[in-house]
């Protein structure tokens, strides 16, 4: 939501100083300029980016207003690990099969949210948790073959990001495009009245203003905001690795959950006593 704030306030600040100075605000739309910028980015962005990345720039977009995992996301996930994991200790490894196999139906899987809804979460949960059981894996190979993973998914979540980047980079370029289009079209009426060229060479103007303000107050930004997004989902899949790992050393449960709070980030990192408190009611119930 801050992100839609900040938007509004690029927008206020740049009309609001604009009419002070005695600017009238009709006179920045131009609809030629509108289409020649846009047209020019999203040309730009069909040509450089397959489908597949093209539909994570929209979801990743689309997701602007939402946060990255909070603390509760957190203390959620730790619950599921210490969970899972119990019924490891309780009843051997064996017992995991029913839950690693159809993760959307198991009854502990199922009810943490943020977890199953994250369709890469659960595959790299069910996929770590099947090599360890099924000791397909070297134990000092997992982390390795984790970080492989973890960078794969990563780096494909980064390439919007990329592509958003190089298009605000372009934005001024665009923008000097329209320009120079306008100046061609008033060069055509240099014989008319002093006024009617003046309306020109500003709409001229306004497509340099334009390719600058899109570039530097919005796409810019967005790729910013969307590249600490992804590095905060990050953050969520290395707990889950540290937890995993946790278990595959033989750690008791209540301590996988400990040594997986560490590696959260302080910001959002659940304290000792939230995660111990979260484990016992879970255990209860």
């Amino acid at each position: 939501m801050i992100a839609i704030v900040g938007f509004v306030v690029v927008i206020g600040a740049v009309l609001g100083g604009f009419m002070l100075a005695g600017g009238q605000p009709m006179a920045l739309v131009h609809v030629s300029e509108f289409v020649t910028l846009g047209g020019a980015a999203l040309g730009m962005i069909l040509i450089s980016t397959p489908m597949s990345t093209l539909k994570k720039m929209i979801s990743q977009i689309t997701s602007l207003p939402k946060s990255g995992p909070t603390k509760k996301d957190y203390i959620d996930l730790l619950v599921m690990m210490y969970e899972i994991f119990n019924i490891a200790r309780r009843d051997g490894v064996i017992a995991l099969e029913s839950h690693i196999e159809k993760p959307k139906e198991s009854e502990i899987l199922s009810k943490h949210k943020k977890f199953i809804n994250d369709h890469f979460a659960v595959a790299f949960f069910c996929d770590t948790v099947r090599s360890i059981t099924t000791g397909a894996v070297p134990g000092h190979e997992l982390d390795e073959i984790m970080d492989l993973d973890l960078e794969s998914h990563h780096g494909e979540q980064e390439l919007p990001t990329g592509i958003l980047t190089k298009v605000g980079d372009s934005m001024p370029g665009f923008g000097i495009v329209a320009a120079v289009l306008g100046v061609v079209i008033t060069m055509g009426h240099i014989d008319g009245p002093p006024e009617e060229i003046g309306e020109m060479v500003g709409t001229a103007l306004v497509g340099t203003f334009l390719g600058i303000l899109a570039a530097y107050g919005f796409i810019q930004p967005t790729a910013m905001n969307l590249e600490q997004k992804n590095t905060a989902n990050l953050g969520y899949y290395v707990c889950l690795k540290q937890g995993l790992l946790g278990f595959n050393r033989g750690y008791v449960p209540s301590f996988v959950a400990e040594f997986a709070r560490r590696s959260i980030s302080p910001e959002v990192r659940p304290t000792f006593t939230e995660v111990e408190d979260a484990c016992r009611e879970a255990k209860k119930s």
